[in-house]
């Protein structure tokens, strides 16, 4: 089932990045990584992912920056994306899911497989509409 599907991880952590990689691949997904924002828009010139798993506090262009552009895109504005942050403040989850993230998750209170659940329960909705 995740056999081909492209997952377009924005990460600047290292340990964290090769974590989901490692867990990501193991389900079968194709994984891309980007350390930052703005690799990560260099990266979607070329490659159209089937969803983002997204940080929000990253060096050069935050996760808030990316998630504006992807929406504001016709070429990327139907990619789902899902936040992978610490990040844990009220306001900071409303307004990222207000500005069309797909699903918010607190990074320490998921495990990756539950990471890899949200994911797919994510790509079975979209691709279900």
């Amino acid at each position: 089932m995740n056999a081909g599907k492209k997952i377009l991880l924005v990460e600047d952590d290292v340990f964290v990045s090769d974590v989901y990689q490692t867990k990501l691949k193991q389900e079968g997904f194709e994984v891309i990584s980007a350390e930052n924002g703005s690799e990560a828009m260099k990266k979607l010139e070329t490659v159209v992912p089937d969803i983002i798993l997204l940080d929000i506090i990253m060096p050069y262009m935050d996760g808030k920056e990316v998630l504006a552009r992807l929406k504001e895109s016709e070429k990327w504005k139907n990619i789902p994306v899902i936040i992978l942050t610490n990040l844990s403040q009220r306001d900071d989850v409303e307004e990222i899911l207000q500005k069309g993230a797909d699903d918010y998750l607190i990074k320490s209170h998921f495990t990756p497989s539950e990471v890899v659940e949200k994911i797919k329960a994510v790509l079975d909705k979209t691709s279900n509409k």
